[in-house]
C-alpha cells in the first residue's frame, strides 16, 4: 500500500481495496507533466478517511427509504451506504475481472485496467448490487475532491492539485496589498494542515504569511 501522507494506517479500507483504487484513480487523474496523478497525491487515503467517517455510513442522512430513482438533482440515492456501495463494487468488479481475465482488477495491464473503468462508466458491466455506473460517478467525484482538497483529509499530498491550478489555499493579508492591481497573484499555496502544524508563519491578524514566486515573464 502506498505510504500515508502523515503517518496514518489506513481506517476502513482493506488491502485488496487499496490496490484496486490506487489502479482505479490513477487513470481519473493520471501523473504527467504537469505534475502527479491521483495516486501519488493521496486520493485513496482522502478516499478512506471519508469512508471512516460520518459521511461513509450516512449518519446524517435519511435512510428509511422508499428507494426509488432519483434525478440528478436529488444528490445521492440508495439504500446502500458509501462505505458498502464501496466494499461491495470492489468485491463484484474483481469477481468480474477473475471471470473474464483470470485475475482482479489491479493485476489487469494499464490498458484494460481503463477499458474496465470505461464500462463501468458506460453501466456495460452488470453488477449484481447496483449499476457500475453508480459507483464510478462516486468514485470520480471522490477523486476529484481528493485530489483538491486541503491536504488536511488526506488528499492533495504536496498540494499537487492547487499547484496545478494556482490557487495558493488559505487567504493571506497580503491580497490586500494587490487587489486593485493587475499583478498576478502567484504565491506558494498554504494549507489548514500548514497553518495547524506550524509550517507556514502567522501575521498579526492571523493571516498566514504566502511566499511569492516569481515567474519567468514577471523578472
Amino acid at each position: 500500500m502506498s505510504d500515508n501522507p502523515i503517518g496514518a494506517s489506513y481506517v476502513y479500507l482493506l488491502e485488496p481495496e487499496v490496490r484496486f483504487l490506487e489502479a482505479a484513480v490513477e487513470h481519473l487523474i493520471p501523473t504527467d507533466e504537469l505534475g502527479p496523478g491521483a495516486r501519488d497525491a493521496g486520493v485513496v487515503v482522502y478516499i478512506d478517511r471519508q469512508l471512516a467517517g460520518s459521511w461513509g455510513t450516512h449518519g446524517r442522512q435519511y435512510r428509511s427509504g422508499p428507494w426509488l430513482e432519483g434525478t440528478p438533482q436529488q444528490g445521492y440515492q440508495s439504500r446502500f451506504t458509501p462505505q458498502e456501495v464501496y466494499r461491495i463494487a470492489i468485491r463484484e468488479i474483481d469477481q468480474h475481472c477473475r471471470k473474464a481475465f483470470g485475475r482482479p482488477f489491479a493485476q489487469l495491464a494499464s490498458d484494460g485496467q481503463l477499458r474496465m473503468l470505461q464500462q463501468l462508466e458506460s453501466d456495460e458491466i452488470a453488477l449484481p448490487s447496483f449499476s457500475s455506473k453508480f459507483f464510478f460517478d462516486l468514485l470520480w467525484r471522490n477523486t476529484d475532491e481528493g485530489y483538491f482538497s486541503d491536504p488536511l483529509y488526506g488528499g492533495n499530498r504536496g498540494m499537487a492539485g492547487w499547484k496545478l491550478l494556482g490557487f495558493p489555499g488559505l487567504p493571506s493579508g497580503q491580497y490586500r496589498d494587490l487587489i486593485s492591481s493587475s499583478v498576478p497573484y502567484h504565491a506558494e499555496p498554504v494549507s489548514i494542515l500548514d497553518v495547524q502544524t506550524g509550517r507556514v508563519p502567522i501575521d498579526a491578524e492571523g493571516f498566514p504569511k504566502h511566499v511569492m514566486i516569481k515567474r519567468d515573464k514577471e523578472q
